[in-house]
């Protein structure tokens, strides 16, 4: 199969007509080249707030509220675009107000598949940003895709930084990490987060980030990041681990090509066997004891 991870620019979009032109030209881009699965990147939907001018898109409290009423016809327009092409999409995550979680929204990311399928994913953890000025909450249960291109888990940004949340997916053949980082710092972060998954977990990860400045947003006025896709260092795959990745902040799709017998392959007879091994962890984990040396 082939993967696609996302660098993303947002734009001020003028209409909704400009918005369908933008992601339809994206979609065809990834799939004349050849994509099974394409990746956009967390918050990249944050630009349909700009539909509601910029005063909106400027206001952290009424973009929350503007990208999600959107939210609905941004889903029948990816299913469509995922029908024609005959690909899976994960579309760029978006504030979801969620009556069933709370009076605060969640990150959420859905994931569209050719059938006309539909599945989603919440983050878990929030960042400072989100807790703090946003007040962005921590959604629904971990959630393992089986799909015609094997099983795929889904880690939002922050959370691929943390691995007994990819353990709880361990029998993912892919991990999507869709991200949005401001700067260099946080973008290595979540290459970081997401080259240990694929190490522990013996699995790929599809990174996906939003890249640009957009100075009609406080909430994502700066981003940094490029599409990258990571396996472990091991067996079948790169000695780096790196199967593609973009340029730094160059918008535009990163192309890798995968055969999941490599993933069981590497799973069954790697030189390591982190996630076989995992497990011997349990009773070692405890915190240290401290001994004095002076």
């Amino acid at each position: 199969m082939k993967l696609a991870a996302a660098a993303y620019q947002m734009d001020f979009l003028e209409t909704w007509d400009a918005y369908v032109a933008k992601l339809t030209a994206w979609v065809e881009d990834a799939a004349g080249q050849g994509a099974d699965l394409l990746v956009f990147p967390e918050y990249g939907s944050m630009e349909l707030a700009t539909l509601a001018g910029r005063a909106t898109s400027g206001d952290l409290e009424a973009s929350l509220h503007a990208v999600a009423e959107r939210i609905p016809a941004v889903d029948a327009l990816h299913a469509e675009l995922a029908k024609r092409h005959g690909v899976h999409i994960l579309a760029a995550s978006a504030p979801v107000f969620d009556d069933a979680i709370g009076p605060r929204p969640v990150n959420r990311a859905r994931f569209f598949a050719p059938s006309g399928a539909m599945g989603h994913q919440d983050k878990q953890i929030m960042t400072r940003f989100e807790r703090e000025d946003w007040d962005v909450v921590g959604g629904g249960p971990l959630h393992l895709f089986e799909t015609a291109l094997g099983r795929i888990g889904v880690l939002i940004c922050y959370d691929s930084e943390y691995p007994l949340l990819a353990r709880a997916m361990s029998e993912a053949d892919l991990i999507l990490v869709p991200s949005c980082t401001e700067a260099e710092h946080g973008y290595h972060r979540v290459r970081i987060g997401a080259m240990a998954r694929a190490l522990e977990q013996q699995c790929v990860t599809v990174m996906s980030s939003t890249v640009g400045d957009c100075d009609w947003s406080y909430a994502v006025d700066t981003n940094c990041g490029m599409g990258g896709v990571f396996g472990p260092p091991d067996t079948g795959f790169p000695a780096s681990g790196v199967l593609a990745q973009g340029r730094l902040n160059q918008p535009g799709w990163t192309i890798a090509e995968l055969d999941l017998d490599a993933v069981a392959r590497v799973r069954k007879d790697g030189v390591v066997l982190n996630r076989t091994h995992w497990d011997e962890q349990a009773g070692r984990d405890g915190p240290a004891v401290l001994r004095s040396l002076s």
